[in-house]
């Protein structure tokens, strides 16, 4: 009601409330659009074994951050038994923790699920990782680690996760092309190379540089260029980190192929890709 004045009679004169605004009408107005194919976060489930309750806080906040659901575990052994019962899209495990290790939670996992899985290692457990990644864990990331580099190799894993299980359906969008440089062949929708008919189980960042590469042979690509192509929103990495994804590369090169010398290094610009 506010007063006013008539003829010089003070009268109240009635006046309507403003509507109020209501949670939903606010989610209404700022919904967003929907996200294009392969990076929609909302149907995506993670489930985050460590014992470290500290990580596991964490990485659970950034991951509700992106839209993804999370469950928590700190032992390997519940784990495996909560996601044998109800599956999650992709595993993010801790290597050592009491009951079960992450090892033996991936080996026992594999037996039932293909399910993607990330480990997060200690700077020692380098024969840890490697094991991981010959039974079959897609990535690892070395503690201390940043969120944001997490995120995007979480994003990177389900990308392609979820165009697998489009192409068993047939329900994927065109496939991109995949690329032949000599003996190598890269499918970047899959993610799979082979070396002269050999397959190689490479890392999501080793990819990411591979593809950097060979996209451009005889191109010397620096070390920030590199950068750019494996670790996105701005992660930093220092320079010692490319060359040793590098060296890892040729190695598991030289696995299938001893005399493997298609990397280049040159000292003080960066490398390059040679497919003569």
């Amino acid at each position: 009601m506010e007063p006013a004045t008539s003829n010089g009679v003070r009268c109240l004169i009635a006046t309507a409330a403003p509507a109020p605004i209501t949670l939903a009408s606010r989610e209404q107005v700022i919904e967003p659009k929907p996200l294009p194919p392969y990076s929609r976060p909302m149907s995506a489930t993670i489930a985050l074994v460590d014992d470290d309750r500290n990580i596991l806080t964490s990485v659970s906040i950034a991951m509700q951050a992106e839209g993804y659901v999370t469950r928590i575990y700190s032992d390997g052994e519940t784990a495996l038994k909560a996601m044998l019962e109800n599956p999650a899209d992709l595993g993010i495990f801790d290597i050592k923790m009491p009951r079960m290790d992450g090892l033996e939670l991936l080996r026992r996992l594999r037996e039932k699920s293909a399910m993607p899985v990330i480990f997060l290692t200690s700077k020692d457990e380098e024969l840890d990782e490697a094991l991981g990644l010959a039974m079959g864990a897609d990535d690892y990331i070395t503690k201390p680690f940043s969120q944001r580099l997490l995120v995007a190799r979480v994003k990177a894993i389900l990308r392609r996760a979820t165009y697998d299980r489009g192409v068993s359906s047939g329900d994927a969008e065109p496939e991109l092309e995949p690329m032949v440089r000599g003996k190598l062949q890269m499918d970047p929708a899959r993610h799979h190379v082979k070396w002269d008919g050999k397959p190689l189980t490479l890392t999501v960042t080793e990819f990411m540089i591979l593809e950097a590469l060979a996209n451009r042979p005889g191109v010397v690509r620096t070390r920030d260029q590199l950068m750019d192509a494996a670790y996105q929103d701005d992660v930093y990495v220092d320079d010692r980190t490319i060359d040793s994804h590098i060296k890892r590369l040729r190695r598991k090169f030289r696995e299938v192929d001893p005399e493997f010398a298609a990397i280049d290094t040159l000292y003080g610009a960066g490398y390059r890709f040679a497919d003569s």
